[in-house]
């Protein structure tokens, strides 16, 4: 059996050790390290930050800046555009907080924390899933926090409750799939200033490059064509078709596509990185 004290505010956590660790000694360690993320984040409640007040002022910004004139281009005004917008922004939260979990694994590196881990005999893929399910349930609360401010702004559910608890599934399943990116970067990157800036390059095209925040009949081809299979257009797609009635069958294949292609490929290389990284 072996004992650390995972950080100075953390409490001490108990890991056994076991010769040849099974499944249930990977269960068993990643549900102690989720125990020990979360209880970081309850000593440093200012974490919680991004997640909590990056949502509403993503949600108001776009629905009160632009919302008159997006508005009117779907027939509706700002009220349309409410409709069109918010589930643009819960598959948006997913990319914004997957961020989160590689500049946080960075520094976790930098400040001796995974040499620790690293030293105790457990499962190495255990430490990148509970990174991952930790920054999972900070996704859930920023979902949360969106659909609040969502509904104060005037977005109309319109009775389509399984349809929204579907999207929020679909974008934690993606989310959890673009992590594995981020991880990468997170043991790669030399601080988490760069891992920062090299995520700002990935999300940038991708988020306005597709259809979030507006229809992609008025862009050009070449990049028509880029949204048809960017992955969050697909998501935000099923989205509203989920929350609003509309059609999914594209946007649905799309996202599930990218999240089993980028666990697939991006899984590995985040353990092997992280199991080789001196």
């Amino acid at each position: 059996m072996s004992t650390v004290a995972l950080s100075p505010l953390a409490p001490t956590i108990t890991i056994e050790a076991d010769p040849k660790i099974g499944l249930r000694g990977h269960l068993r360690h990643t549900g102690a390290l989720i125990r020990r993320n979360l209880l970081w984040i309850k000593q440093d409640p200012e974490s919680m930050m991004d997640a909590v007040l990056m949502p509403v002022i993503f949600t108001l910004l776009f629905v009160y800046v632009f919302g008159g004139s997006i508005g009117q281009s779907l027939g509706g005004g700002q009220a349309a555009y409410v409709q069109y917008v918010i589930p643009g922004m819960i598959a948006m939260m997913s990319m914004n907080i997957a961020q989160g979990v590689g500049t946080g694994f960075n520094e976790d590196f930098n400040k001796g924390i995974m040499d620790r881990f690293r030293s105790l005999p457990i499962g190495r893929g255990s430490v990148l899933v509970a990174k991952i399910a930790v920054e999972l349930i900070r996704l859930l609360v920023a979902t949360t926090v969106v659909m609040i401010i969502a509904l104060l702004v005037g977005f109309d559910v319109n009775g389509h409750w399984g349809g929204l608890l579907a999207s929020v599934g679909l974008s934690a399943l993606f989310g959890s799939a673009i992590m594995w990116i981020f991880l990468v970067l997170g043991v790669t990157m030399k601080n988490a200033q760069s891992v920062q800036a090299m995520g700002f390059l990935v999300m940038m095209p991708l988020q306005f490059g597709s259809s979030i925040f507006a229809p992609t009949s008025s862009m050009p081809g070449w990049l028509k064509n880029f949204t048809t299979y960017n992955p969050m257009s697909g998501l935000a797609d099923a989205a509203r078709g989920l929350m609003t009635g509309g059609p999914i069958g594209h946007g649905l294949t799309v996202t599930l596509a990218w999240t089993v292609g980028l666990t697939v490929v991006m899984a590995p290389i985040a353990i092997r990185k992280f199991t080789r990284k001196s």
